[in-house]
Parts: C-alpha cells; structure tokens; sequence
C-alpha cells in the first residue's frame, strides 16, 4: 500500500474544501470527539489526500466549525480540509458520503480560497433550529413562547467545564415561534409518536457562552413551567451569518460554484 504522507515533511496544502454534513437518526448520539474519529478514517478509506501537519506526530489538516452538541441532530455541520493534491470536490463529497456511516451524510463538497475568504467561523454567527415537544399542545407551547418573549431576561443555570454557570437565554433568541402542524399522529415528524407534538421554531446567536436549544427549553420551563412530558428532540437547520432581515446566509455560499478542470479522480 502506497504511504498516506511523504518521508521527507510533509507536502504543502494545494487545496481547500469545505463540506456540509449532517447527523441524522441514532447518529445524531455521536459526540463530536467521536465524529472526528469517524471522518479520519473515511478520510483513508476514501483514498483522499489529506494534508498533515509537521512535527512528531502528523495530524490531518481538518478543521471543525461549531459543532452541533451530543444528542442532537442537524441538517448544517461545516468542516474544512486541506488536500495535499487537487480533487474534483463532487467526486470528494461522493467518496466521503459512502465511507461514512448511514445517518452520517455529506451533503455538500465546495472549493474554498486557500488564502483569504476568511474562515468558516468568521461566516457563522447565529443557527436556526426546529424544538419537537412531544406531549405539548401548540396552546401550551404558545403561551409559554409568549411568556418568554416577553421577558427582559431568562436566566438558566448550566454546567460547564468552569463549574456552573448562570446566564440570560432571551437575549441570545432572535426568533422564537410555534409551527403550525397536524395533529394526526402519522403526521407528527421526526420519529415523534406521541401526539400532540408542538413544534418550535428558534433561532438563536452564538455567543459566549453559547445558547444552546436545551438551553432555551429550561428557560421555557423557568418562565412558563412547560416540561415536556416526552425528552425534546432538537435538529440544527442552518447556521450562517445573521442580516438584518433575521435571514441566515449560507457559509459556503461566497464559494460557490466550486468546478476544478482537469482534476484527478478518487478512484
């Protein structure tokens, strides 16, 4: 088997390629820890040419922009690698997607800058998110949004790695909305059974320290008392920078379109 990496240091970065993928189903229970793993050895499997960092111990050029927490599954997770040869990014995204686990999904592959253009984190700075609450009616869910958008501020405690924290949820919601959906239950999405099943609509900054949707649920609980009777389900839709219109734009979209001539294949 021909070596991943030279002998003599390691090949300098010619490429840059930012991918979309997603966490659906049971996968959405992989930590990002986990995921990373998962992604290197697909990495290998798929026969990319993966650039490495120097020094003792090499590391894949792979670099990670905020990554949806345990438990939670998203239609918008963002990656950047630097290849160490030039690839055509849809055959990239092909080799990648069938390397991967089912439910792990690369959804898109484009080329990016390799200097300037800014990072992917630079392009994120509010995600949009969908709340299931099995078990709760729209009415309920509505008088508790009504509570919270009311509110000057919700404070919610949570655990970090500096012990807890206290923090305000309302002034990172920029939108915060009940759905309108059936009420039969084959109609209830995601793999919900029980009805009814309010659904939210939520989108949030991303600050420090960042808001995340169950974060916003306890604040729920705290201004209104709504605990669902069944654990919500969260599923991350998008995630962009924030305009005016409360619109999110779409990080990969200043590298579109993203076609490479004459570039060799994953085969």
């Amino acid at each position: 088997m021909a070596k991943r990496q030279p002998e003599g240091g390691q090949d300098p970065v010619v490429q840059r390629i930012r991918l979309r993928y997603s966490k659906r189903g049971p996968m959405r229970f992989t930590s990002h820890r986990d995921f990373a793993r998962a992604f290197e050895r697909a990495l290998l499997r798929a026969n990319v040419p993966i650039a490495y960092s120097q020094g003792f111990t090499p590391h894949p050029k792979v670099s990670y922009a905020s990554a949806a927490p345990t438990g939670v599954a998203s239609e918008a997770e963002y990656l950047e690698i630097g290849l160490r040869a030039v690839v055509d990014p849809d055959d990239l995204r092909v080799a990648l997607d069938a390397a991967l686990s089912p439910g792990l999904d690369v959804i898109e592959a484009v080329q990016s800058p390799l200097n300037g253009g800014g990072s992917l984190a630079d392009r994120i700075d509010a995600s949009a998110w969908h709340l299931e609450l099995p078990g709760v009616t729209p009415a309920e869910a509505e008088a508790a949004v009504r509570a919270f958008l009311d509110a000057t501020e919700v404070l919610v405690e949570r655990l970090t790695k500096q012990g807890k924290r206290v923090f305000d949820t309302r002034a990172a919601v920029v939108r915060l909305a009940v759905l309108s959906v059936p009420s039969t239950p084959g109609d209830v999405p995601s793999e919900v059974t029980e009805a009814p099943c309010a659904i939210l609509d939520l989108v949030v900054r991303q600050g420090t320290p960042t808001v995340r949707p169950d974060d916003v649920l306890s604040g729920l609980r705290v201004v209104a008392d709504l605990e669902p009777p069944v654990p919500p389900r969260a599923t991350r839709l998008a995630q962009g920078v924030l305009t005016a219109q409360e619109e999110l734009v779409d990080p990969l979209a200043a590298d579109r379109p993203a076609v490479v001539v004459g570039a060799s294949s994953l085969e």
